[in-house]
């Protein structure tokens, strides 16, 4: 899919892991994916593809991952599909389907895929599956908005903003 038409002038690569993740902000600082993500790759077939394993720190139940590591999994592998096409995103719908539990400390496989476009707008799609068997575990569905690198300049204003008006409130 070319997206360049969606692609701001100031778009900068995130750095990667060696396996080719994309880090956020707080993974900068270890290097390594907290979620548990170790390679990612967009396929020819614009299927972008992750291996994961959930870490122990993640567990829900007894071997089960949490359901919100599960939930935020999906909205990092699903967001990470327009920073594979060069474009800045942030989410502004995701919806989860629990199929399975899953489990904790195993080879997880997650996809995801652009449904179609629209303007501003990404409908992406994803599934998460047990590697051995490819079992699915959980799909998702949501809608990135595009956004340039002034997207978190605005944010700083409007957090300034908000404190300023909860000191006035005091």
């Amino acid at each position: 899919m070319a997206s360049t038409e969606w692609v701001g002038s100031d778009f900068q690569a995130p750095p990667r892991t060696d396996g080719g993740v994309a880090l956020c902000a707080a993974c900068r600082r270890t290097g390594a994916c907290r979620l548990g993500l170790s390679t990612e790759v967009l396929g020819a077939d614009d299927v972008a593809r992750f291996e994961i394993v959930c870490p122990p720190d993640h567990e829900g139940g007894p071997g089960v991952a949490h359901g919100g590591w599960t939930a935020g999994v999906l909205d990092e592998v699903l967001g990470h599909v327009p920073l594979l096409h060069g474009t800045l995103s942030v989410t502004k719908k995701l919806e989860v389907e629990y199929l399975r539990p899953v489990p904790v400390g195993r080879p997880l496989l997650a996809s995801g895929w652009v449904e179609r476009t629209e303007l501003g707008y990404w409908h992406i799609v994803g599934e998460l599956v047990l590697v051995a068997t490819q079992a699915p575990l959980a799909r998702a569905r949501g809608v990135w908005a595009l956004r340039d690198r002034s997207h978190f300049a605005r944010y700083e204003r409007w957090l300034a903003e908000q404190d300023a008006t909860a000191a006035t409130e005091q």
